[in-house]
Order: structure tokens, then C-alpha cells, then sequence
């Protein structure tokens, strides 16, 4: 039993898990559950799920090596397969950025020669594609895990490891003309024509609008190698809106040095110690050290924003005050000319690459952060990470200026007050802010996956007997008069340790490990994609492995 390790999804997290549990001297009987009817992909790069317009947001030089790194698997694809998708052979490089489902592909290799590695090792891994796990219960010196396929009381495992991933609605367009999800893209191929709102304008947005606009028309290159749009003949009044707050488009890929440089001040070693003090002006002294940091990088850039004045709930304004003033696809089209032009000569913009290189640093305070200043990171400093670390592909851009260029995209703010209604007798959406009101005959809310609590969990035993719980945090400073004895406050997500390991009622359940980032994102803000699935499973597997160490070690002290 002690040996019988479950993962829960074969996508990224689960094969990164299964990459370092085969590391494993010790012989390991390993089972895998995937939902879909193929594993190995993933629901982020499944075709159907994902139109082939869809890109990635990352390049093959960030994804962490399982077997062979990206560039060198599309080498190796028949000529029929990159022309598929637009890819000339030549000119695959380390810092291109690939369709979705290509790299689902890609991640499917992987996973096979993950198996392969595994036989060669001495562990015997099965994989069950096409069972979604139904229920999870926890018992004594076991865990059950229950599928679709089997009503009885299921499998028992040493160790389990939830591994989900991303989590789509069922049902995608819950009303006529209203889809709650730009996934999966096939719903979506049907929008023809019409007045489209799309909310959000990150890339989730962008993908979605791609996938509307090459069923509504075509990307051609021009004589001068200019994308162009041109909208079909059948498909004359197609006109699409993206909307957010801001009215900001992301920022082009901009060019900085892998592995990350290592910051001067804004060190590890310097936000630990600030952790170690307590939760009392934690957020105000580590950004002090970003300010300190990104003043020495760039001390230009510091000037011009006026960075010796500005604290932690005034920074993001500054940050955002040129762009906001700015037309957004101008500065979409003079970002991407720099962002191409660095990118050709290697240069790194220093404010830029400060932030990127402190935002996982920073990160290391959000678990420590008492509720007060858990809700002003969250309300302002986070996003200025998120804008840097989320940037899009450089195609992304010049199909968002192809589709302007063409007239059937503009960019709407909405501020913080507006209001999403939809009526039962017509299609799509209403959106009113202020004095303004737009009618849409279709609408996406495309701001991408939110933030799951323990009672979304899709395993109610888990629920029912409270194995799962809601992440606490620490209350304000002005309501606790002992330091001994602070009140929290549960802020949603799953409570788990730093190996993941599920914590109940102050309990750890050992044996038990979510590695679903979507509940793990409310004390992990900048859990991203594919290098954070790389660390989740590193440290998973480090900590089952381990663990069956110490049973060994019990079994033979006490035998």
C-alpha cells in the first residue's frame, strides 16, 4: 500500500510529478487518472478545447526539460505537421512562441517517454485515460479514490496527489448569444457577424477574439510582409469590442536573461527575514527592498515615475499612468516595434527585468500577510507583476493591430463601476458604465481561470468531512491584543504547507496533496502555467519520496 501513488491528471503538474516520483531507488506502483479521453496533453493544449490560433505564452527556452526540449521535438515533425500550423522549420527558435495544441502534442511525447523511463527504472505505472475521479476519501492508513466507471468504493493508495489543473464549465453558452468561457474554442466557431463584447484583454481575450475573427474572416501577409484582416463576404457587420477596467492591451514578450538574474536587494534571503519578524508592516519593508532594487537597475526610470515618492497602493498608478493616456493600440504598435527590435539585439530594458526577477521573491510574503495587507497587495501591487510576467507573443500583437487596422476590433475601459446584464428575449449581453450603454449580440467572459475555494472541490467527501479547508490568514494588527493568540480569516482556496500536503483543522494529511493551481491561488498569486506545474511536481514528488523514506526506516527500526 505504502507504495501505491495516485495522480489526479496527466496534464503539465502531473507530468512534472511523475518525471521526479520515478527518480524514485525504491520500486513505485503508480496510477494515473485522466478525465479526457487522451492523457498527456493537458486541457490547456487539448485540440478542440484550444483553436490552432491559440498561442502559448511561453517559449521553449522557459519550459522546464522533461526528455528532449521543444525546439529540438518540432525539428523532428514532419514538414505536413508545422505547416499545419504555420511553423517554417528554419526558423523554429528558443524564444518562438507555438500553438496550444502543439504543445499538447509536444507534452504528450514527453509523457510517453516518461512511461518508457519509468518500465527501465522498476516502476509500474498505469494510466487510465477517459476516468474522471468521482470521489476522494480519506481513512485510516489508505486513501480511496472513486471513478465514473466504478460506483464501489474505488482504488486505495498510499499517497494522492490532485492534480486537476484547469477546470471549464460543463456548459459553455449558458444563454443564447452569452458564453461564460472562451473554452472550448469549437464552441465558438458558430459566432458569425454580429457586434462581439469580449471581457477581458489579457491573452484568454485575445485567443478568444482569434478564434471568432478566422471563422468570421482571414489573416493574410501583404506585399510589404504586413498582417492584414479581411473579413468574409458572409460576415459583412462582424465587429468585436474587448473590454477591461483598465482598457489596457498586455505588453509584447520583451526580451530578458534566462535563467533569471539574481536581484541585489530584493533578495530571498532579505524578504525571509522580513517573514521570519511577523505580519506587522511586512508589505510596507519588502517594498521597500523592490523599491531599492528596481531605484538601482534603473534609476532613469525611477526619476520618471517619480519612484522616491510613491509607496506600495500608489506604485501601480504611476506604473500604469503613461499607458493609460495613451491610445492603447498606439502603444500596442510602438511596444511591439521595441519589444522586436530588443529582442533582435538582446537588450534588456532594466525596470522591466527588476520586476520580473522580484515577482517570485515577493510572492514569498503573500502566506505571511495579515488580512489588511493581504487586501491591499491584492488590490493594486499584484497586477504590476502579473502585467510583466503575463506579456503575449509578438504574433498576438500584430493580429490585435491587423483586426484595428482592418476595423473590427476596439478596445472599451469600463472602469470600476459597470454592470453585465442579459434579457431573456434577445441574445448576447448589455453592458452599461456610467452614461454609456453598448448592446452585443454576442459576449465572452474571457478574464481567464479565477481562483477555486475548498468547497468548489469537485470530490465531496472531501468536502463533507472537512478533509479540505478554506487558507487562512492572520486578521489586522488592530483586532489582536496578544501576539500569541491572533485571530485568522479564511480567504478561499485549499490550506496546504509548503510541500502542498493538505492541511485539516491545523492536521496535516499526509498522504493527501493538491496540486491544482487553481486553489492555490489565493495565497500563491503568481502560480503560472508550465514552470510553476515544473516546481509543484518537484516538490510533491520530493516530499512522497521522502516520506516512504521514513516509513522504510520506521518499518526496519521496528521490525
Amino acid at each position: 500500500m505504502k507504495n501505491r501513488i495516485c495522480i489526479i491528471g496527466s496534464g503539465p503538474t502531473g507530468i512534472y510529478t511523475l518525471k521526479n516520483l520515478i527518480e524514485s531507488a525504491t520500486p513505485l506502483d503508480i496510477t494515473i487518472y485522466e478525465a479526457e479521453s487522451e492523457a498527456g496533453k493537458g486541457t490547456p493544449y487539448l485540440p478542440g478545447i484550444n483553436d490552432p490560433v491559440m498561442l502559448c505564452n511561453i517559449p521553449s527556452i522557459e519550459i522546464p526539460l522533461i526528455g528532449q526540449i521543444l525546439t529540438d521535438w518540432l525539428k523532428q515533425q514532419p514538414d505536413a505537421y508545422l505547416q499545419r500550423f504555420g511553423i517554417v522549420k528554419s526558423e523554429i527558435n528558443e524564444r518562438q512562441f507555438y500553438p496550444r495544441v502543439v504543445l499538447g502534442d509536444y507534452f504528450h511525447t514527453q509523457f510517453r517517454f516518461l512511461l518508457a523511463e519509468a518500465e527501465e527504472r522498476g516502476h509500474a505505472v498505469t494510466v487510465k485515460p477517459g476516468h474522471r475521479v468521482s470521489d476522494i476519501v480519506v481513512g485510516p492508513g489508505a486513501i480511496q479514490v472513486k471513478t465514473e466507471h466504478a460506483e464501489q468504493l474505488g482504488s486505495a493508495f498510499g499517497h494522492v496527489i490532485m492534480a486537476t489543473g484547469h477546470d471549464w464549465p460543463e456548459t459553455t453558452e449558458t444563454k443564447p448569444g452569452y458564453f461564460v468561457s472562451p473554452w472550448p474554442a469549437t464552441a465558438l466557431e458558430s459566432i458569425r457577424g454580429g457586434r462581439l463584447g469580449i471581457l477581458g484583454t489579457s491573452l484568454s481575450a485575445i485567443d478568444a477574439v482569434m478564434t471568432v475573427s478566422t471563422s468570421n474572416g482571414s489573416f493574410l501577409y501583404d506585399e510589404a510582409g504586413a498582417l492584414t484582416y479581411k473579413t468574409a463576404s458572409d460576415a459583412g457587420d462582424f465587429h468585436a469590442t474587448l473590454m477591461s477596467r483598465k482598457g489596457l492591451l498586455p505588453e509584447a514578450d520583451f526580451y530578458f536573461p534566462i535563467p533569471y538574474e539574481t536581484p541585489s536587494i530584493c533578495t530571498e534571503e532579505a524578504v525571509d527575514a522580513l517573514i521570519a519578524k511577523g505580519p506587522g508592516g511586512l508589505l510596507d519593508a519588502t517594498f521597500e527592498l523592490f523599491r531599492q532594487e528596481l531605484s538601482l537597475r534603473d534609476p532613469d526610470y525611477a526619476m520618471q515615475i517619480g519612484l522616491s515618492d510613491l509607496d506600495v497602493d500608489t506604485f501601480a498608478d504611476a506604473y500604469y499612468a503613461y499607458r493609460s493616456g495613451t491610445d492603447p493600440f498606439a502603444w500596442a504598435a510602438l511596444n511591439l516595434a521595441e519589444a522586436k527590435s530588443n529582442m533582435t539585439h538582446e537588450v534588456t530594458v532594466p525596470w522591466r527585468n527588476a520586476i520580473m526577477i522580484t515577482h517570485e521573491i515577493v510572492a514569498r510574503i503573500v502566506p505571511h500577510l495579515d488580512l489588511e495587507d493581504f487586501k491591499r497587495f491584492g488590490k493594486s501591487f499584484k497586477s504590476i507583476f502579473i502585467d510583466e510576467y503575463a506579456t503575449v507573443p509578438h504574433l498576438s500583437i500584430e493580429r490585435v493591430l491587423a483586426l484595428r487596422n482592418a476595423g473590427v476590433l476596439s478596445i472599451q475601459k469600463l472602469g470600476n463601476d459597470y454592470e453585465i446584464a442579459t434579457d431573456p428575449g434577445r441574445r448576447g449581453a448589455t453592458v452599461t458604465m456610467d452614461d454609456t450603454t453598448l448592446q452585443f449580440d454576442t459576449f465572452i467572459d474571457a478574464t481567464g481561470q479565477s481562483a477555486h475555494s475548498a468547497k468548489d472541490i469537485p470530490f465531496p467527501s472531501l468536502v463533507s468531512s472537512e478533509v479540505v479547508r478554506e487558507a487562512p490568514t492572520v486578521l489586522e494588527r488592530s483586532v489582536f491584543s496578544d501576539d500569541n493568540a491572533r485571530a485568522v480569516a479564511h480567504l478561499g482556496g485549499i490550506d496546504v504547507d509548503e510541500e502542498y500536503r493538505v492541511i485539516s483543522g491545523g492536521a496535516l494529511q499526509t498522504a493527501l496533496y493538491c496540486a491544482a493551481i487553481p486553489y492555490l491561488l489565493h495565497k500563491h498569486p503568481f502560480i503560472q502555467g508550465i514552470t510553476s506545474a515544473a516546481e509543484i511536481g518537484e516538490v510533491v514528488a520530493g516530499s512522497i519520496i521522502k516520506d516512504l523514506a521514513k516509513i522504510d526506516l520506521h518499518e526496519r527500526l521496528t521490525a
